[in-house]
């Protein structure tokens, strides 16, 4: 009689749904000790909770990435769900700015510590994570170019207006002439990070790209909250 060939444990990270044999307590434990050191906005009862959701939503999923983490398909499905984001540039950005090691893929360490920041980081925390977001080449500027892409997605088109982009070019113009400190036509970290100090309501001047209350809240309660009860 042939021998069935045993079946190798699938490797990466697991699915709530058989705990016991894809992580196991004594590395659940080691994972959570040391996220609870660098995702410092989550005392360690929450970094298992989100560990836990996201070896849930990695278990679910049928993407070729699901063994190490979230693909962008995956994390855009995520923020649309538990967050109602909808604009699809700056739902890619926030995957790349998760994304710390731009592999194209979200491990459980960078969906923990980009969530610290995300639901409850510090007003300095929450400037550099909105301008990684705003920079969408990456050359440490928001140019005029980025700004205006970012504003005709995120504002809505008047069935009036017959030229609705020059009423962007018009609003950048407005933006740059605010926030523009050194006068070189496009924004610096610098120049950002002293304009929302100066008014806070420049954080998402470009698009929401944070949580609002009402939807963090909601996630905070389903997964911190709702998942002791269990």
């Amino acid at each position: 009689m042939r021998r069935r060939a045993r079946r190798l444990p699938r490797p990466g990270c697991p699915g709530s749904g058989d705990e016991a044999a894809a992580m196991s307590k004594k590395r659940l434990q080691q994972l959570t000790e040391s996220l609870s050191r660098t995702a410092k906005h989550f005392n360690k009862t929450e970094v298992e909770c989100l560990i836990r959701l996201f070896d849930s939503l990695v278990s679910a999923s049928y993407s070729r990435f699901a063994a190490v983490g979230f693909d962008r398909n995956m994390f855009r499905d995520t923020l649309h769900r538990a967050f109602g984001m909808t604009d699809d540039v700056v739902m890619d950005r926030v995957f790349r700015t998760f994304d710390k090691n731009s592999d194209n893929c979200i491990s459980v360490v960078e969906w923990v510590e980009g969530l610290s920041v995300f639901l409850r980081g510090t007003l300095e925390e929450r400037i550099k994570y909105c301008f990684e977001v705003y920079d969408l080449n990456g050359d440490g500027y928001i140019s005029r170019e980025e700004m205006f892409q970012m504003l005709k997605n995120s504002l809505l088109k008047q069935p009036s207006e017959e030229d609705p982009d020059e009423g962007i070019k018009d609003l950048v113009d407005i933006v740059l002439k605010k926030m523009d400190y050194d006068h070189d036509g496009k924004l610096s970290f610098a120049d950002f990070e002293e304009s929302v100090k100066n008014e806070n309501l420049l954080l998402e001047a470009f698009g929401p790209c944070l949580p609002d209350l009402k939807s963090s809240t909601a996630f905070e309660r389903r997964t911190f909250w709702e998942k002791r009860k269990l």
